[in-house]
């Protein structure tokens, strides 16, 4: 699946995915690939997961999906949204 992040907790090390009009899908900082926390706004892929009653996402790496701020339109680089 492929969403963007919502929330970033870096001092609890979990946030939250955009899940549409559905409830927002928790990712933890163990189930990143490659990277330990994320930005609000970027595009990440990932395999969602019911745990108990709730939505999880696990194998959550970024989306290689350009950006479309600016309309697109000589937009600059956008970095990742991740540090290593």
């Amino acid at each position: 699946m492929e969403t963007v992040v919502k929330k970033w907790f870096r001092d609890k090390e979990y946030g939250f995915l955009d899940n549409g009009s559905g409830p927002d899908i928790m990712v933890r900082k163990a189930d990143l690939l490659n990277c330990q926390f994320l930005r609000i706004g970027v595009t990440v892929e990932f395999e969602c997961h019911l745990d108990k009653s709730k939505l999880i996402a696990k194998n959550v790496k970024l989306s290689h999906q350009k950006s479309q701020q600016n309309g697109g339109r000589n937009a600059k680089p956008h970095p990742f949204g991740v540090m290593t």
